[in-house]
């Protein structure tokens, strides 16, 4: 763990360099132009001495070229200033002079606020990012930093749970992006969980992890390149979650059992925009590792980018379709097929083989966000080869269904601008429903768990004072096809920035 916290500092020292860099870079530019400034300053003052002392000359040694006023009429009363007498194009370089320092007064204006303000940029999804990962896609040019963070106080009904209540700074999560120019851009996602790395009394420790880290080469809208340690593109929240943009203040079970949030892989692929409204992305990237299967999820199969095994790999295919435009209505969906046995032996001890365990994963979904109202829909399903073989492996945590699915149904309603129309806070009430199994079908000779066949019942308030912070309330009803399990209340929060 010391060896990964000298590589942060360092990676972060190198960032804050090039921060500051920047920064100089800036600062050189506000001094030439308030040098310029200067000049013009300098320059109009001297036009306008020069107006002067000529004003004040004899008549006999104005140039011919003035414009002398008409002398009054007899009856009319005596000036007590001379009148200021000016060529045409003395006027002309006046003017001009004064609209060059107009503009470079404004201009270092500018350049001092970018010094100490941070750039408001509007919070929207680009090229299916979450909203702060997608800050370095909308500056010109340089280093664009971003983040989040989440944290929550869980207690379970005292009748039902023996868990302790707990209160946890879940995530703080830092996006550094670098926009070489207007079609290389590298961008990452630096996640801290559980706010130590360094063990407690009460509970493990927590980790630092590249959540991704990709250079994107952006070469038409229709088809652009992206290599590096990729997120990979199934579900609502495995690219997009951020936690003012999903109800709850844990993630959906469906999304983090059957599709293994946080999902990162290495790879390349292409993504764009091939159609009004339809987008897609295509990576190949490695596989997980079956050995970590089991009986419950799949998140023990991930790979985190961390020497993974490359034997085998996968490939990953999205599409979403946008129907009518601008209406807030998208459905699409999403697939990984490949093998995953990384050409490991696998099995019981006296029949140990090599097998490829091809697996699929398949989701489809749909998401209405129509003025206060929003609706998400998802389903998916995985299946197993080798099912069997895995289950019978003494070092893996079976047995393995060859099937597993999962659905879940949520809706909510923004009901604050019922009762102030004019607000930009907002107030959801929202209700989730979830069901998963991970060994709908089981390999012949494995009985299935009762266990895993889960369904939750979710409901709270999602509120926000500004689109940037969320703050959550929310009430889990936990149910098995076979057990006891406490209902849990849980209030906490996020933010991005």
């Amino acid at each position: 763990m010391g060896r990964h916290l000298i590589a942060l500092g360092l990676a972060t020292a190198l960032l804050a360099s090039a921060a500051a860099a920047d920064e100089a870079a800036l600062k050189q530019r506000v001094e030439e132009l308030e040098a310029q400034q200067k000049e013009f300053m300098r320059e109009l003052e001297r036009l306008r001495n020069e107006l002067e002392k000529r004003d004040q000359a004899p008549a006999a040694a104005v140039a011919p070229a003035a414009v002398v006023a008409p002398a009054p009429a007899a009856d009319a009363p005596a000036a007590d200033t001379p009148a200021v007498t000016t060529t045409a194009a003395e006027d002309e370089r006046i003017d001009e002079v004064e609209r060059k320092q107009s503009v470079l007064t404004t201009e270092v204006r500018k350049l001092r606020e970018a010094l100490v303000l941070p750039e408001k940029k509007e919070l929207k999804s680009i090229y299916g990012l979450g909203p702060a990962a997608s800050k370095v896609y909308q500056v010109d040019q340089g280093l664009s930093i971003g983040g989040y963070g989440e944290a929550h106080f869980r207690n379970e009904v005292s009748d039902k749970g023996t868990t302790d209540d707990q209160f946890d700074f879940l995530r703080f999560v830092l996006y550094f992006g670098y926009k070489y120019n207007d079609w290389i851009i590298f961008n990452s996602e630096l996640e801290f969980e559980h706010a130590s790395s360094s063990s407690t009394v009460s509970a493990g420790s927590g980790s630092v992890s590249v959540e991704f880290a990709t250079l994107d080469f952006l070469l038409h809208p229709a088809a652009n390149v992206r290599a590096g340690m990729v997120l990979v593109p199934v579900g609502f929240i495995n690219q997009i979650h951020e936690p003012p943009f999903f109800f709850g203040n844990r993630r959906p079970p469906v999304e983090r059992q059957i599709i293994p949030t946080t999902w990162r892989s290495n790879g390349a692929g292409l993504f764009g925009e091939i159609a009004p409204g339809l987008t897609y992305n295509a990576y190949g990237i490695t596989s997980l590792n079956a050995v970590g299967f089991s009986s419950a999820n799949l998140r023990g199969a991930r790979q985190k980018g961390n020497r993974e095994l490359a034997n085998d790999w996968s490939f990953v295919g999205r599409l979403d379709y946008e129907p009518i435009a601008n209406w807030g209505w998208t459905l699409g969906g999403s697939s990984v097929i490949g093998d995953q046995g990384q050409n490991q032996l696998i099995g019981p001890a006296d029949m140990r083989e090599r097998p490829g365990v091809f697996t699929q994963l398949y989701e489809i979904h749909t998401e209405v966000k129509r003025r206060n109202f929003h609706f998400r829909a998802l389903g998916t399903t995985v299946l197993i080869d080798d099912a069997g073989l895995l289950s019978a492996d003494p070092d893996i945590d079976g047995p393995i269904g060859k099937q597993m699915l999962g659905a879940y149904a949520e809706v909510a309603y923004d009901v604050l601008p019922l009762i102030l129309p004019r607000t930009n806070q907002s107030l959801s009430p929202w209700f989730r429903y979830s069901w998963l199994d991970s060994q709908n079908n089981m390999p012949s000779g494995f009985a299935r768990d009762p266990r895993q066949r889960r369904q939750y019942y979710e409901f709270g308030l999602h509120y926000e004072p500004i689109p940037q912070v969320a703050l959550k309330l929310e009430y889990r009803i936990e149910e098995r096809q076979e057990g006891e399990l406490p209902d849990g209340i849980q209030i906490g929060g996020g933010f991005v920035f």
